[in-house]
């Protein structure tokens, strides 16, 4: 069964790396033939060489049949998309919301499952609705279960392509969410009664989420007891998150196999003191089968008010088998449990793989396996407890290095914390209140925890509470896992004492740089915006920010930041905002409240609201802050920087403060290439640099002006800078058309070849460090692709 199971994973991991789906009817031929194959060695060999040959036969046909089986759930899947004549079109649909809407500033977003559509609309679409600032009245409030009419827009899933960034469409792909898209008009109530039982529930939900808010109206953690009553983290304060992430103790407010279990443990626990006094009842079924029974009845109804969503779904089918296994009255060891458990979670949901939780969870389970399992005299009571703690907090660092990049130094002193707070106070005055109407449950719950977060803040708060560095290499995380468990095994195991030299490797890990005199320059996929990472052999510069994406997200908080830190970049010498348009200094203040900066080099503008306060501090703080003019140049290991524009005094005439004709211009010249930063030039500016410059434009990678607006890259700019590539960034469908086909077709003609963020994903220019050599290109689409992309 073990080998069974980690065989079928194998095959699920390697069809979710797969960029088509080709291979289905061959692995299923495959899978047979190890039938086949398997069968004749096991008649014919005899000896230790035949039960391997068989056990390998075995292992192959899992691997294949796990390989066919996600091909198949993955080509059903893909069957239902949006079909490309409806992309953008208005489109008119009836159908319910489902799952808990979420609110946003000024809107709401939901999943909607149409029962009234145009044919080429997915089963299961994500829609925002955002209230119309011309209209006097406000959106309605939601709830799950109600029937909707809808005139809407939508386009097949897409999200950010970066190097070690998070799969959006993966995301959505897990979930059956084939299409996102807007509310346009025409909304109509048609049924405000749940339509399901699953409505129904998710009805309730919200209803115990406005329940527990109205409650605590000036709660700061109201939102971590919602998590914990039904699954919703929406609500959690960022300062909750950020002090979650360092001390690691998030697992406790996202619902998943502990809280799952620590339900089942508490119904179960109730069920056996009742069972046990009433002789009759235990004479027909044994205390502790009804035991497993309650508890799973309790996780059950537990997992359903979560929203029975894909992490809780993972937690309940691994209890289940675990009761299935107590009930059928055979003595199995706890690692077949966990294998069988394994294959029903993959055979339910093959993308499981794609979630930290789902590799967290069963590593977790793995460990404390190991740590109690096989022992003369395994630990009991808080000794246990303690060093199961430990264990885990020590083994998952590779997992979470390769996961998050990130490891918190002080787990295992805040879960010693926190875990007994939230499992024992915390939770149980939460599901209790849910049976109890009484509101000063919550209010109870919610002291707990604000007496738990006073602990834990203080470690967060420490210097190096939180270990981060660059993502290791896969076989630097496999050489890591196999340490761990070499660590975990009894004293006398042989090799143990190299494991600590392996995890010293793997926590000492940093990229490589390039060479002195060569760079890289990194244009991330940011949607609408821009924002370059030009990295030399010591240094490291962001030129501009990216766009703001609403009130509370932008992209410095959610691409730049994660890509920095996969990059182990942990401090940046520059920052080049080339002008205050929110599309290229939305994400600034985030840059600059989260990392260290050493110099802030602007265009000429003042210091604005956005990110004026935090350029303000960082400045004081880190390094100074200067306008950004023609005739400042530096050099950093070999590699040189000069500012072509705007000039000194004189601006461009009838330009101002917002004018894109005044953003900085910044060429990077090594000895094996150049590259030109321009910003949101037009024409004006354009024709100005080539009047001053003459042969100082020619570079071999240009990012284009403005996007790729019509209103720049000029016939005569095309030819003055004459690159070898050049590199539009934009979001995909955005309202302005960047970038333009007329610009393509320019930069075309003159032998360039266009590369562009929204179908391609961040774009990686490497500049050689000796002339003579070329620079070589690459897009991240096209180097790490996966089924699912761009459909």
């Amino acid at each position: 069964m073990r080998m069974v199971a980690l065989g079928f994973l194998a095959g699920v991991c390697l069809l979710q790396t797969r960029s088509t789906l080709d291979a289905g009817p061959a692995a299923a031929g495959i899978a047979l033939a190890c039938v086949l194959l398997g069968a004749l060695f096991g008649a014919s060999a005899r000896g230790w060489a035949g039960r391997y040959a068989v056990a390998a036969c075995v292992v192959a046909m899992a691997c294949a049949t796990g390989f066919a089986w996600a091909a198949q759930r993955a080509e059903w899947r893909m069957a239902d998309a949006l079909a490309h004549t409806l992309e953008g079109q208005d489109i008119s649909v009836a159908g319910r919301i489902t799952g808990l809407p979420q609110p946003l500033a000024g809107g709401w977003r939901f999943v909607f499952e149409p029962d009234a559509a145009p044919e080429g609309v997915p089963a299961r679409i994500q829609l925002s609705w955002y209230e119309n600032r011309r209209a006097p009245n406000p959106l309605p409030a939601l709830q799950a279960g109600e029937r909707w009419h809808f005139v809407v827009r939508l386009r097949p899933p897409h999200g950010f392509a970066n190097p070690h960034g998070f799969d959006y469409e993966g995301w959505l792909l897990e979930r059956a969410i084939r299409a996102t898209g807007y509310v346009r008009a025409d909304a109509e109530l048609l049924d405000a009664a749940p339509g399901g039982v699953m409505q129904w529930v998710h009805r309730q939900r919200g209803v115990v989420r406005e329940r527990i808010l109205a409650a605590l109206p000036e709660g700061e953690h109201a939102g971590v007891l919602a998590a914990l009553a039904v699954g919703d983290q929406r609500a959690i304060a960022e300062a909750d998150w950020t002090v979650f992430r360092n001390t690691g103790i998030g697992h406790l407010v996202a619902v998943s196999g502990l809280h799952v279990s620590l339900v089942g443990l508490l119904c179960g626990g109730l069920c056996s003191l009742a069972w046990r006094r009433a002789p009759g009842l235990a004479l027909r079924l044994p205390v502790h089968k009804a035991r497993a029974l309650a508890a799973l009845a309790g996780a059950s109804a537990y997992a359903l008010l979560a929203g029975l969503g894909l992490p809780v779904l993972r937690a309940w089918l691994m209890l289940a088998v675990a009761v299935l296994a107590l009930l059928s009255g055979r003595r199995l060891a706890a690692s077949r449990v966990l294998a069988a458990a394994l294959l029903v979670v993959l055979v339910a949901d093959p993308w499981a793989v794609l979630s930290a939780g789902f590799w967290m969870s069963f590593a977790a389970v793995a460990i404390i396996l190991a740590v109690l399992g096989g022992r003369v005299r395994p630990p009991s009571g808080w000794r246990a407890a303690l060093r199961v703690q430990l264990a885990i907090s020590f083994a998952l660092a590779p997992a979470l290095l390769a996961l998050f990049q990130s490891f918190p130094l002080v787990s295992p002193l805040a879960n010693l914390v926190a875990i007994p707070a939230v499992s024992f106070v915390i939770a149980p005055l939460v599901l209790l209140a849910l049976i109890v109407p009484v509101d000063g449950l919550f209010v109870l719950a919610h002291g707990a925890t604000v007496i738990m977060m006073d602990v834990v803040r203080p470690l967060a708060e420490l210097e190096h509470a939180l270990w981060e560095q660059a993502r290791p290499p896969p076989w630097l995380i496999a050489a890591g896992a196999l340490a761990v468990a070499m660590l975990l095994l009894p004293r006398a195991t042989p090799g143990r004492l190299a494991a600590p030299a392996l995890l010293a490797g793997l926590a000492l890990w940093a990229p490589p740089r390039p060479e002195p005199g060569a760079f890289v320059a990194r244009t991330l996929d940011v949607g609408q915006g821009l924002a370059v990472h030009v990295q030399t052999h010591r240094h490291d510069m962001l030129f501009d920010a990216g766009p703001a994406y609403g009130m509370s997200a932008d992209a410095g908080r959610r691409v730049i930041l994660p890509y920095l830190r996969a990059h182990g970049v942990a401090a940046l010498d520059l920052l080049v905002l080339s002008h205050d348009d929110i599309d290229h200094v939305g994400g600034a203040s985030s840059l600059l409240e989260a990392t260290s900066v050493g110099t802030v080099l602007a265009g000429p503008h003042d210091a604005d609201a956005r990110w004026g306060a935090a350029w303000a501090a960082q400045a004081g703080a880190a390094g100074a802050a200067w306008r950004c003019q023609r005739g400042q140049a530096w050099e950093w290991d070999g590699v040189r920087f000069e500012v072509l524009h705007p000039g000194g005094e004189v601006a461009l005439a009838g330009s101002s403060r917002h004018d894109n004709d005044n953003s900085c211009v910044l060429r990077v010249l090594g000895p094996g290439g150049a590259l030109l930063l321009t910003g949101d030039i037009g024409r004006n500016a354009e024709a100005q640099l080539i009047a001053l410059e003459r042969e100082g434009l020619e570079s071999d990678v240009v990012l284009s002006p403005h996007h790729g607006s019509r209103s720049s890259s000029s016939q005569a700019f095309v030819a003055a800078t004459s690159p070898e590539h050049v590199i539009h960034s934009a979001g995909r469908r955005n309202a302005f058309g960047h970038p333009h086909p007329e610009v393509l077709a320019r930069w075309a003609q003159a032998g360039t070849r266009n590369w562009r963020t929204d179908s391609q994903g961040a774009v990686t220019a490497a500049f050689p460090a000796r002339g003579g050599e070329r620079v070589s290109i690459r897009a991240e689409r096209t180097e790490r692709t996966r089924y699912w992309h761009g459909r």
